[in-house]
C-alpha cells in the first residue's frame, strides 16, 4: 500500500467515524432524554457505546473492507490474560506517579467522613465509565489508523503521529495546560508503544483502564476529569507544573518521568515487524 492510501484511508476513517459519533450521539441523547442527561455517567456511558458502533463501522469499512486487514493485523488477537497484563502494566505508573508526588509535592489523601463502603460502591461506576471509554479510545488511536500508518511510514512516524490527535482530542478538557498537552501525548506514545507488544489491542486497553481506573479510584483527577468518590479525597500539593494541580497527575511533570519511564520499558517487549505487518 502507498503511503499516500495509507494516509488517505487513516484520515477517511477518523473523520468518518467521528461524523458518524457526532450524528448519531444527538439523536439517541435527543431521544433518551429531551431534558438532558441526568447525570454526567449516563452520557459518559451513552457517548462511549455511540462511539463503538461508530469506529467499528469505520473499522469494518476503511480496515477490513478497503485496506485488506484482518484481525491477525489490527493485532485483536490475545485475550483476558493480555488485557490483565496490561492493567497491572498500567496500575503500576498510575501508583508511582501519585507516590512520588507525596515527597516531591506534598500530595496526600485525606477522609472526609464517610464510610469506606460508600468509596468501595462507586469502584463499579468508575469501571462502567473509564473501561469502554479506554476501548474506544485504543480502537480509535491504535487501531486502522496506526496499523496503516506503520505499515507506510513506519512505527517511529505512526505512533508519535497518532499521539498527537490522541493529545488534540483532550484539548477542551478540564484546566488542561501545555505541560499537559505533552503528557497527553507522551501517554499517547506510551499506549502506542504498549499496542506493539504481545497481546496488541488487548494488552494497549488494559494499560489505559489500568492508568485511568488507578487515579480515579484513588481521588485524583483523571486528564482534568474529576472523579469525585466519598470517603476518600486527593490534595495534589504543588506546584501545579511539578504535581499536575486540579488537572490530576498528567499535568505534572513528575508524570511526564513516569510516563517517560513506563515507555522505554515498554519498549524492550515489543515485537519485531514481521514483512509487510504493522
Amino acid at each position: 500500500m502507498t503511503r499516500t492510501k495509507a494516509a488517505g484511508l487513516s484520515a477517511a476513517f477518523l473523520v468518518s467515524g467521528f461524523a458518524l459519533t457526532i450524528g448519531i450521539s444527538g439523536l439517541v441523547m435527543a431521544w433518551l432524554w429531551p431534558a438532558g442527561p441526568p447525570d454526567i455517567t449516563s452520557a459518559a456511558l451513552v457517548q462511549s457505546a455511540v462511539m463503538l458502533v461508530a469506529f467499528g463501522v469505520a473499522t469494518w469499512a476503511f480496515g477490513l473492507r478497503a485496506a485488506g486487514l484482518d484481525r491477525e493485523s489490527l493485532r485483536w488477537r490475545g485475550g483476558l490474560r493480555d488485557a490483565l497484563r496490561g492493567l497491572a502494566g498500567g496500575t503500576g505508573p498510575a501508583v508511582l506517579a501519585l507516590a512520588v508526588a507525596v515527597p516531591l509535592a506534598g500530595a496526600l489523601w485525606t477522609r472526609d467522613g464517610a464510610p469506606w463502603s460508600a468509596w468501595l460502591a462507586t469502584l463499579p461506576a468508575f469501571g462502567a465509565v473509564i473501561i469502554p471509554a479506554a476501548l474506544v479510545e485504543e480502537l480509535v488511536f491504535r487501531g486502522v489508523p496506526m496499523v496503516l500508518l506503520s505499515r507506510a511510514f513506519g512505527r517511529g512516524v505512526a505512533i508519535p503521529a497518532l499521539a498527537i490527535l490522541f493529545a488534540a482530542a483532550h484539548l477542551f478538557n478540564p484546566g488542561i495546560t501545555a505541560l499537559a498537552l505533552v503528557n497527553v501525548a507522551l501517554a499517547g506514545i506510551w499506549l502506542g508503544t504498549v499496542f506493539y507488544c504481545r497481546g496488541g489491542l488487548w494488552i494497549a486497553t488494559g494499560a489505559h483502564v489500568g492508568w485511568n481506573l488507578t487515579l480515579a479510584v484513588l481521588a485524583a483527577p483523571v486528564s482534568g476529569l474529576d472523579f469525585t468518590a466519598p470517603w476518600l479525597d486527593y490534595r495534589p500539593g504543588g506546584p501545579g507544573w511539578l504535581s499536575g494541580g486540579g488537572f490530576g497527575p498528567e499535568g505534572g511533570l513528575i508524570a511526564t518521568l513516569v510516563l517517560t519511564l513506563a515507555t522505554l520499558v515498554a519498549a524492550r517487549f515489543t515485537e519485531r515487524p514481521k514483512e509487510s505487518s504493522a
